[in-house]
């Protein structure tokens, strides 16, 4: 009980901060469903099948991000070799698949693009950084929840004409093993029971 009334806690910091429900959801890498029961001090029915991933011992160092990321390298170029695919560019999803993205870019030598996602609307790439544009790509993140976020992320690809061949994450709260049609690998699939 200790763990639900520090989440709440910080669930009531993020939002005097000013984030939305959705940010705060990404957060503390809980489901907007739950970020909201938390917002209301668990009082309603806790939404069932959730889990909360906690980062801090992985997050806090980077050479531990760099070590996981190197893992989810492994695991592209293997799906590369499984279904002849030839990806060029990997797309990093804001905010935690940002690092991740970064480390596996350097490692296989491919182009950087990032994706804002957005709460309300599809999100959008950053011009700072590579295009989609008649690119084969790989989007990363770090907890697939409901799937939302990876689903905007390949129709916004789409929309940019980029080619989204395939989805890499950490964890899978989801039995799914494709969003949209785009195969999705995870180093770990967590499941509630």
């Amino acid at each position: 009980m200790k763990e639900i009334e520090s989440l709440i806690e910080k669930a009531h910091k993020y939002k005097e901060s000013g984030l939305t429900d959705y940010e705060i959801a990404e957060e503390l890498n809980v489901s907007k469903e739950t970020a909201i029961w938390l917002l209301n001090k668990g009082k309603e029915k806790k939404p069932e099948g959730d889990v909360k991933i906690g980062w801090r011992s992985i997050g806090v160092y980077p050479d531990r991000i760099s070590s996981l990321s190197d893992i989810l390298s492994h695991i592209i170029v293997e799906e590369e070799e499984q279904r002849g695919l030839d990806i060029d560019t990997v797309i990093g999803i804001a905010i935690n698949g940002i690092p991740y993205a970064t480390y596996i870019a350097e490692e296989l030598g491919l182009e950087l693009a990032l994706f804002r996602p957005h709460h309300e609307k599809i999100g959008a790439f950053s011009s700072n950084y590579a295009s989609v544009k008649e690119k084969h790509v790989v989007i990363i993140d770090d907890v697939v929840g409901t799937g939302e976020t990876l689903r905007n992320a390949i129709k916004a690809t789409k929309a940019e004409k980029g080619i989204p061949e395939l989805c890499v994450c950490i964890v899978n709260k989801k039995t799914v093993n494709d969003i949209n049609g785009i195969p999705l690998r995870a180093l770990i699939r967590a499941r509630s029971l």
